[in-house]
């Protein structure tokens, strides 16, 4: 046997240590739930179950933490760990319980908590303020494989899940919006109604500066275009193959195709045109290489705008549309890896404290000044959140102590400071 194993074999463990911290790194998303008032605005907003704010709280910390089902919230009750998030830890047969109460208005009810927290976060310097804000719409499959999930179904893809909506915010990746939905249910199933909820939301909370939606062909329709006409809203909207674009497309004269950069392999050209009295603007794309060519001809994507300014830069703008993709990729991998109940509404719950939980992390980077993978979920909660520590009291003053030689002490403190520093948005 070598050395190395007989010193590890001699180690005794035990989990006796009540100062331990599990998550020491939640005094950060937690001050900020505290400046942001998040706990006394549930138990204003939601109303089921006894004191719902501290069931809201414990929940959003707990996803922050790791969190993807609900027992998963006995993390917080973990040492001392409960002392860090600045309120009581709601046990999880407690959330289990208080989760199967929810209705749909009472989902509704956490969409208008969700709404005040992002009016109070962007009011507190998190905002676009009067910069252009542009709202990526999008939806997602989130696979089960339970057969008890009510809802769960088979969609598009052929994988059994719910079909959630989601509107996120393309320089930050916050989640302004989200919407449960069945999983057999179409892209566009409530779209129009989504978009104006969205649009409504953003404007209420301070964003005063002009918007752009963007969104994939699911969303391509009169409807979603009249909502973003009548909110005064720039539109970017990927459109389908359908026979009248196919026409619009082969309209196009030769000439009017420029050159764009793309693959050496290949080549990529811009052009427009018109369609429905609205701006028709196309990428084509072609491989040449014979080693890798799948098409004998080119390959057009083209979508709708109303925005002004060249073609060739409106197209690199509506193509950024894939950053939505990580947003999504971290809310599903962080709170909304699973969906814990076998009841729609209390899931539909379950991904609004998702959401809420997901934005919580970015206002804290934005407003504690963490700028290096402050948009990657995993980063932050690696850097950040998941710091292990030890709670202890002398002379009547807690001193959380960290692990000397953190890489990343000076940004965390920075920001402990800086967060501290915010004046509490908490009514009264």
């Amino acid at each position: 046997m070598h050395a190395s194993s007989q010193v590890l074999d001699r180690i005794a463990v035990t989990f006796d240590d009540c100062h331990a911290v599990a998550a020491a790194g939640l005094i950060l998303p937690a001050t900020t739930s505290q400046k942001l008032g998040l706990e006394a605005a549930a138990d204003g907003l939601v109303g089921v179950g006894h004191r719902p704010g501290r069931k809201v709280a414990t929940v959003v910390h707990a996803m922050l933490a790791g969190a993807d089902c609900i027992d998963d919230v006995d993390v917080l009750r973990a040492g001392a760990t409960g002392r860090v998030v600045g309120h009581e830890v709601a046990a999880p047969s407690t959330v289990g319980s208080w989760l199967r109460e929810f209705t749909f208005g009472h989902v509704r009810q956490l969409d208008r908590l969700a709404e005040t927290m992002l009016a109070r976060a962007w009011a507190a310097g998190a905002g676009p303020g009067d910069a252009p804000l542009v709202v990526d719409v999008d939806s997602t499959i989130c696979e089960v494989h339970g057969y008890a999930k009510q809802g769960a179904a088979f969609g598009y893809t052929r994988q059994r899940g719910y079909h959630p909506m989601l509107a996120t915010r393309s320089d930050t990746g916050e989640v302004l919006h989200a919407r449960q939905r069945k999983g057999s249910a179409n892209t566009a199933r409530g779209a129009q109604r989504f978009v104006r909820e969205t649009i409504g939301r953003v404007r209420r909370a301070g964003a005063a500066g002009p918007v752009t939606l963007r969104a994939d062909s699911g969303y391509w329709s009169r409807k979603v275009i009249d909502a973003c006409q009548a909110h005064g809203v720039r539109f970017s909207l990927t459109v389908r193959n359908v026979a009248k674009v196919r026409d619009a497309i082969d309209g196009i004269d030769e000439v009017a195709w420029a050159d764009i950069a793309y693959t050496d392999a290949g080549a990529a050209q811009v052009a427009e045109t018109v369609l429905d009295s609205h701006r028709l603007i196309v990428r084509r794309t072609k491989i040449d290489h014979p080693d890798q060519q799948l098409f004998d001809d080119w390959r057009h994507h083209a979508f709708v705008t109303d925005q002004t300014g060249d073609a060739v830069a409106l197209d690199a703008f509506h193509r950024h549309h894939a950053v939505c993709e990580l947003a999504i990729r971290d809310l599903k991998a962080e709170g909304l890896a699973h969906t814990p109940s076998g009841i729609f509404n209390a899931n539909a719950a379950w991904l609004v404290l998702a959401t809420i939980a997901h934005n919580l992390a970015r206002w804290t980077a934005a407003l504690g000044g963490i700028t290096r993978g402050a948009l990657v979920a995993k980063t932050l909660r690696r850097r950040h959140l998941a710091v292990p520590g030890r709670l202890t009291r002398s002379g009547r003053r807690w001193r959380l102590a960290l692990p000397a030689r953190w890489p990343w002490r000076t940004a965390f403190l920075s920001a402990l400071e800086r967060i501290r520093a915010l004046p509490s948005l908490a009514p009264g």
